[in-house]
């Protein structure tokens, strides 16, 4: 009897193994994949921000319609370079008015994803709301003091990145 529930355990052994071994080449592959499928959110949102700025009317000023700058397009301009947070798109301008609701305790990339209206069960919609927050604290406009963590720069922030292109990050 008892080689028998040896035989068994060695069998149970062996099975487990097998299927660790398996979780962990299943668990990189999702890794990996989840890696790229966020690189093609980011691109993807990218594209479209820079076809809707190409596609938005030309500032009309005295009658006639003035020409777009010549130069690299800015999705989001740098925060020293603009008076307010009109400039920035209606998505940004959400993230903005949500960071300073967040207040201290900073807004976090599922919460932006909600708040812009996107599924926050999906990885890939909450690494885009990422991507945007993220590209709000390389101009300027959001600060990252705790990883994950956005919110408003504090005036010792705009002070010591004011003199500095991306703000105070």
């Amino acid at each position: 009897m008892r080689a028998v529930l040896e035989t068994r355990r060695k069998a149970a052994e062996v099975r487990v193994e097998e299927l660790e071994a398996e979780l962990e080449r299943v668990q990189a592959a999702l890794a990996e994949a989840e890696e790229v499928l966020r690189h093609r959110v980011i691109g993807l949102e990218q594209y479209l921000e820079a076809l809707a700025e190409a596609d938005a009317p030309a500032v009309v000023t005295d009658g006639s319609a003035q020409k777009k700058p010549v130069g690299p397009r800015r999705a989001v301009p740098h925060r020293q370079d603009v008076a307010g947070t009109e400039v920035l798109s209606v998505d940004y301008q959400v993230l903005m008015a949500a960071a300073l609701e967040a207040g201290a305790d900073g807004l976090g990339a599922r919460r932006a994803a909600v708040v812009l209206g996107w599924d926050s069960a999906s990885a890939s919609r909450v690494e885009g709301a990422r991507a945007r927050l993220k590209r709000l604290v390389e101009r300027g406009w959001l600060v990252e003091e705790k990883p994950g963590r956005f919110m408003l720069p504090g005036p010792e922030q705009e002070a010591a990145g004011a003199g500095r292109p991306g703000g105070g990050s």
